[in-house]
């Protein structure tokens, strides 16, 4: 054996990172400095190519927050209109327990008149008109289920495939995959327009993916990002001067230290200084032609769900990868009447139009939208008083319907079916991890090997379950 040169004791994983020829210390400097050489703005997202090739390069994730009621939106049952004020049968509700609700609770029919659209004849409900318009381009899967009995760990487990906080988010594992189109911009982008995300921003995290794939929260009102206007005093070029101290001195921490979360925070640097000219030219409005306004039903000043989606498709013609909306508010314990019609006026012209806008602007074929919340609403009538609820549904994680749009979807049709009480999935079910495995297809990936090593093992999105629903696919 040929002498060591170097005390083994002595050496550190400060040292192997500083004199390694390929520490991660000098790859991570070396492809920060390319991009300069070449010209380019560094990036922590660089593109990447997938397992194999996608038909969606993009996803615009409409989240419904506190759970629609499939059963007065999406899945008409006659059944339930013919027991209405009676039990459901014990044979169908099992060991089934409910937080809100007796298992005897009395049956609540459909509250709201359905009717059959487009050429797909899809059933939805009088209160989606504008989606009415446009079934003939959506997917309807009317057998998602969940393991998830509460609105934060079922928003969790929807987007990350585990129910507590700390688990890489969709948008995150398809940003690491794929990287980034544009360097003006983040890659994956979160907003919100209703109440509040009972999930909070475990919904959006890189988990322990590195930070920069975490999602980017837009705010509503006032500067889009926190801090990304310029203090008084300070001009362009005094802030570029000082982002270059900053960066030359981060660069020799990177050399030194090879810590990746340091090449994170220099690329962050730079996206912070972009964004101040990127974020205010995304968010005006203004530049919309009227009649695109009018679409959405979104006004130009006005924070609404319309307005963001409009933003979406500005973002993902701009490069941005994944857009997150949060509608919170549908959690229909009372008047679910009320609630949805609330709902409904909110976002059914918005999330029509976006598919619309997409479609006319040869967007759709390679953007994903998808629509939908974290599990489904009771066959059966909440009513407390002591709660003040009446005419309400409890949560219900057996049953659920999404609809997705685009990107690779069959388009006009309704996958999967619940039995006559919209209690049970009857036909083809559709599992939380089989959708993300279907995203995750249509995006170019196999499910089972996009993975990342963290704490001595192999991680997924999927964990280890999941199937590719191939009957949803175009």
């Amino acid at each position: 054996m040929l002498p060591c040169p170097i005390d083994p004791s002595a050496v550190t994983r400060r040292h192997f990172f500083r004199e390694c020829g390929v520490g991660v210390g000098k790859i991570a400097l070396a492809s920060l400095l390319a991009g300069q050489v070449r010209g380019a703005t560094p990036s922590s997202t660089p593109l990447k190519a997938p397992h194999f090739p996608g038909k969606a390069k993009r996803v615009i994730h409409l989240f419904m927050a506190g759970a629609p009621s499939h059963l007065d939106l999406f899945d008409y049952k006659p059944m339930l209109a013919n027991l209405a004020g009676k039990p459901l049968p014990p044979s169908v509700i099992g060991g089934q327990r409910y937080a809100f609700i007796r298992s005897d609770a009395a049956v609540l029919g459909p509250q709201f008149k359905f009717a059959k659209h487009g050429k797909c004849g899809a059933e939805i409900a009088e209160m989606l008109p504008h989606l009415a318009q446009v079934v003939d381009d959506i997917t309807f899967v009317k057998s998602m289920r969940t393991d998830q009995f509460n609105h934060a760990p079922a928003q969790i487990f929807l987007n990350t495939g585990f129910a507590q906080p700390g688990r890489p988010s969709l948008g995150s594992w398809v940003v690491y995959g794929l990287g980034c189109e544009t360097q003006n911009l983040p890659a994956f982008v979160v907003m919100s327009t209703g109440s509040g995300i009972s999930g909070g921003s475990a919904n959006w995290s890189s988990g322990f993916l590195p930070t920069t794939y975490t999602g980017i929260r837009l705010r509503n009102q006032g500067d889009p990002i926190l801090n990304v206007s310029s203090p008084p005093g300070i001009d362009q070029q005094k802030q570029r001067q000082t982002l270059d101290l900053i960066g030359d001195l981060n660069r020799q921490r990177l050399e030194a230290v090879g810590d990746p979360e340091i090449a994170t925070r220099i690329a962050q640097y730079e996206m912070a200084f972009r964004l101040q000219t990127s974020a205010p030219e995304l968010t005006d409005l203004r530049s919309e032609s009227k009649e695109t306004l009018a679409l959405y039903g979104a006004e130009p000043d006005k924070p609404s769900f319309a307005r963001a989606c409009l933003l979406a498709r500005r973002m993902i013609e701009r490069g941005v990868r994944f857009v997150n909306i949060y509608h919170e508010g549908w959690d229909a314990h009372t008047d679910v009447i009320g609630n949805h019609k609330t709902n409904c006026g909110a976002t059914d012209q918005a999330s029509a139009a976006l598919v619309l806008d997409l479609k006319r602007r040869g967007l759709l074929d390679e953007t994903l939208v998808i629509w939908g919340g974290e599990f489904g609403r009771t066959p059966m009538v909440e009513s407390n008083v002591a709660l003040g609820r009446s005419l309400g549904r409890d949560h219900h994680p057996q049953a659920f319907t999404m609809w997705m749009a685009g990107g690779g979807m069959k388009a006009g049709y309704s996958h999967g079916a619940t039995d006559e009480l919209g209690f049970h999935v009857a036909e083809d079910p559709v599992h939380v991890h089989d959708l993300q495995a279907t995203i995750l297809h249509l995006l170019g990936f196999d499910h089972e090997r996009l993975t990342f090593h963290y704490a001595g093992r192999d991680f997924r999105l999927t964990d280890v379950h999941g199937r590719v629903v191939r009957e949803l696919l175009a």
